[in-house]
């Protein structure tokens, strides 16, 4: 099994759901971290969730992040796996107000 360390990213994040991972067929990704940055001048609220099967799990739901900071969802001891087919998003509370980056550690 192929190990590739990779890093997904998304601007402008906003109210409609954004896929950051889509994990390709035969493949599990681990994410190993993943920051979601406010660009506005007021605070959001965001949500990170996979889809899998048409079904939605959220890992974070509401979570507040204020004017000019940063939330770090995973590192450390936190890791989320992923396998073929799991769509990981991202939504806000306002439009174009964050950017998302996941490092990811792909097996294939």
């Amino acid at each position: 099994m192929a190990s590739t360390f990779t890093s997904y990213v998304a601007k402008n994040v906003g109210t409609s759901p954004t896929s950051l991972i889509t994990v390709p067929s035969a493949t599990v990704d681990t994410v190993i971290g993943l920051s979601v940055a406010n660009t506005t001048a007021g605070s959001i609220t965001f949500d990170v969730y996979i889809t899998r099967s048409a079904v939605d799990y959220y890992i974070i739901k509401g979570a507040v992040v204020p004017t000019g900071s940063t939330f770090i969802m995973s590192g450390g001891d936190q890791k989320i796996v992923l396998v073929a087919a799991d769509v990981l998003k991202v939504v806000t509370n306002t439009a174009t107000s964050a950017d998302v980056i996941a490092s990811v550690l792909e097996m294939t």
